[in-house]
């Protein structure tokens, strides 16, 4: 595929779905609007910080399997502890899950700037992404000429590039293509439910500019999160990322279908086909959707609080936890956190014996505390993932 000479931003045309050709897609858009400003009023805001922890770690999980990276979720929990593999294949992707999920952090703790859509914003994702890798990940094969590139942290790419058969903008245009996705997205300039579109246009716009030599799908995921976080859709609490790896075949065909040009007059007035970014919309937006009610499910007090219980009588009855356990979990479910002067109160012990109870759900880490006195929240090992959440990984 060729492009029009002379290469302009014009060639990603159109950058958004037209306005009311698809009541579908705004139905999706105000569906996810009222799902996800409500998601966060589900946990007690104590206990929503150890599961964004482990959320996190999931949203790199499933990342990496999109880029054909398979790092196991006890070397990720590993990885955090700088308890790190011997063997360097395992090790890098280790110090990769590591970056990742500290990108997302700070992201996550309040590291979106008022506008994401710019240049600068994009470039900052992959600078404190690269900046983080072992030196072995910052290099990749031209596919031409087999020559070995460097990848340089938070710098657009100095070559032109193929990505299966489209023919990314030339090096010398990024500037030019990404200051028009950053007007084409512009938030304020946009109705809430332009905006929700324009979450999932610009996933696949960003991904087509390919403004960097390497590691475009990883920024552009986690950009896709900071701009629904941003609108105060997105959570750290949910991943987009684990329902496209889930349907990664589909993801894939659906990105090359809004890769396409326009098919005929009534495929929009663009360069690009208007029905296939209306049908990429249409997939994010349901994977977004999917993803909120299954963590939804998943998150419901009432039901957590029900496989915990069975988890902890079994081993309470086996002999692997103390008498008094599942009344320090139970109570970190439903109040979010617990303060140590409560400890006899909650579980009906003498002081002494209650502070033994709490000790060994600490060294369990079942419970977690910040300092020796502070308050305790609910602590979420890998061990017990399979168990307290079912099917959040393929299985641990």
């Amino acid at each position: 595929m060729s492009h029009p000479k002379p290469e302009s931003p014009a060639l990603m045309e159109p950058m958004l779905p037209a306005a009311g050709q698809s009541s579908q897609l705004e139905d999706l858009a105000v569906d996810l609007i009222a799902k996800g400003s409500s998601f966060h009023s589900l946990l007690p805001t104590n206990l929503q910080t150890g599961i964004a922890d482990l959320v996190r770690s999931m949203n790199c999980y499933y990342s990496n399997l999109i880029e054909d990276h398979h790092t196991h979720p006890r070397d990720i929990d590993r990885a955090l502890a700088d308890d790190f593999s011997t063997e360097p294949k395992k090790r890098a992707l280790q110090l990769e899950a590591k970056a990742h999920i500290e990108v997302q952090r700070l992201m996550d703790h309040g590291g979106i700037p008022a506008n994401p859509t710019t240049s600068t914003f994009i470039t900052w994702i992959h600078r404190k992404f690269c900046e983080r890798l072992p030196d072995n990940l910052l290099w990749t094969e031209n596919p031409d000429s087999g020559e070995r590139l460097r990848i340089h942290a938070g710098k657009l790419r100095q070559t032109n590039v193929i990505v299966g058969r489209h023919l990314a903008p030339e090096a010398k245009n990024l500037h030019a293509f990404l200051a028009r996705f950053q007007e084409a997205y512009d938030l304020q300039r946009l109705s809430k439910v332009q905006q929700i579109l324009a979450v999932a246009a610009s996933h696949h716009r960003l991904l087509w500019i390919h403004p960097f030599l390497d590691g475009n799908g990883r920024v552009a995921r986690l950009f896709s999160h900071a701009l629904l976080l941003h609108l105060g859709i997105g959570s750290s609490l949910w991943s987009v990322s684990r329902g496209l790896a889930r349907s990664v075949d589909d993801y894939k065909s659906m990105l090359m279908q809004a890769d396409q040009l326009r098919r005929n007059d009534h495929d929009g007035r663009g360069t690009l086909s208007q029905q296939g970014l209306m049908d990429f919309c249409g997939f994010f937006l349901a994977t977004c959707l999917d993803q909120i009610e299954f963590m939804r499910s998943l998150l419901e007090p009432k039901e957590l609080l029900n496989r915990v219980a069975v988890y902890t009588e079994e081993e309470m009855r086996a002999k692997r936890l103390p008498k008094g356990s599942l009344a320090l979990l139970r109570h970190a479910i439903l109040v979010g956190e617990i303060a140590r002067h409560e400890l006899s109160g909650i579980t009906g012990y003498k002081e002494r014996q209650a502070r033994n109870v709490l000790k060994e759900l600490l060294a369990k880490k079942l419970l977690y505390s910040a300092t020796p006195r502070g308050r305790v929240r609910l602590g979420f090992p890998i061990e017990v993932v399979e168990r307290w959440f079912p099917t959040l990984y393929p299985g641990v």
